[in-house]
């Protein structure tokens, strides 16, 4: 059948003055489209395209649409079919029959996290309900673990309690792929864990120092404390403040490690060199440097995640394609030559992916997503 039939056809489907002979017709010919086509339906996917091919084809009677679908269901089950979406009919003036695919949306990431205990035990945190006793920590319970009003992990410590006062029990928040969270420490120090990033610290403070462990990123609001200094370490860095603001960058796929201090001062140490950082300066460290690099940056721009939103200064594209790695959990591919491509600019986090997109491809790139996958052309 050529598009003038088809697309007669169609018209009449719609009116439902279509006779069975010609219905068949017509189911026939989707068939074929869907056979034709080189694209891939997970079981999910499937259910997802049904229910979106009964709001969308252009029917009047939900009998035709269920009596069409077992027919599809076979074409998908051989390994052929519809992708991400379904397609579907749309008619223009020119009576001309178009194939469209549903793109299918990729939501931004939330609030996830997994707390493990010095046992081992792990609590997936999404489970828990605002103001529950999570666990007890110590061998006389020393130390409850609760999730406050906010959603936040927080850590209250029992001062009539007898326990053993050591720093050997230690907890670990971690956050997936999508994820991030936020914690109160026993000394009251706030931390803002980004995503894919872990901190290990003691469920109380008992040494001459604070000392966690970080790999990832977080943002420290430390509790001011003049005799017992807060040490963050993070691969080969070591932070300490007495109390302070600041954000640390330090992820394993990143050759960089960013220290931004935002009020107060802290020492970053790098193998055997040592800088005192004021506020709005960024202290960058690698294998790659000589010495611990200091600037003046923006600190917003370096806290932007916290505050849900991607913000980019001159940022180089791959920079910026594994922060959205981290937050969509999508792979990237490049084609071609795309190392001098830089991002001015920035949206908000809560955006889907396809949105954020938009406003990359104002910089002249192009991206084509398929499925999870993002490939950027120059």
């Amino acid at each position: 059948m050529n598009k003038t039939q088809i697309s007669e056809l169609l018209k009449q489907y719609q009116e439902g003055t279509l006779s069975d002979e010609d219905k068949d017709k017509v189911d026939a010919w989707y068939l074929q489209k869907a056979l034709d086509s080189k694209l891939q339906l997970n079981e999910y996917e499937l259910e997802d395209s049904y229910q979106y091919l009964k709001s969308t084809l252009p029917v009047q009677h939900e009998r035709k649409v269920l009596s069409l679908w077992p027919r599809i269901a076979v074409a998908a089950s051989i390994a052929l079919l519809l992708g991400s979406g379904i397609f579907y009919f749309i008619q223009p003036k020119e009576q001309n029959v178009q194939v469209t695919v549903k793109p299918q949306e990729i939501a931004p990431g939330g609030t996830r996290g997994v707390l493990t205990l010095s046992n081992g035990k792990q609590i997936v945190l999404s489970d828990i309900s605002a103001k529950d006793t999570i666990a007890k920590e110590g061998e006389e319970d020393e130390v409850t673990i609760k999730m406050n009003a906010n959603g936040e992990i927080t850590y209250v410590i029992n001062p009539n309690a007898e326990g053993s006062k050591d720093d050997n029990s230690f907890n670990t928040l971690s956050t997936p792929t999508g994820g991030q969270y936020n914690i109160i420490l026993a000394d009251g120090t706030k931390v803002y864990l980004n995503a894919v990033s872990s901190i290990k610290y003691p469920t109380q403070f008992n040494g001459d120092k604070r000392i966690v462990e970080l790999d990832g990123e977080a943002y420290f609001e430390v509790a001011k404390n003049k005799s017992k200094p807060f040490v963050v370490k993070s691969d080969k860095q070591s932070i300490e403040v007495l109390g302070t603001h600041f954000n640390v960058h330090s992820y394993n796929n990143e050759s960089v490690i960013k220290t931004t201090l935002l009020e107060g001062s802290v020492a970053v140490t790098y193998k055997n060199q040592k800088s005192i950082l004021k506020p709005g300066q960024q202290s960058d460290v690698s294998d790659n440097f000589s010495k611990i690099k200091v600037r003046e940056v923006d600190t917003e721009e370096a806290v932007a995640w916290k505050n849900g939103r991607f913000k980019f200064d001159n940022a180089d594209l791959k920079n910026v394609m594994r922060q959205l790695e981290r937050w969509y959990g999508i792979k990237v591919e490049y084609r071609g030559d795309v190392s001098d491509v830089r991002f001015n600019g920035g949206t908000f986090r809560n955006k889907n992916l396809s949105e954020v997109l938009k406003v990359l491809e104002l910089s002249n790139i192009k991206f084509k997503v398929e499925g999870k996958t993002v490939i950027v052309y120059p």
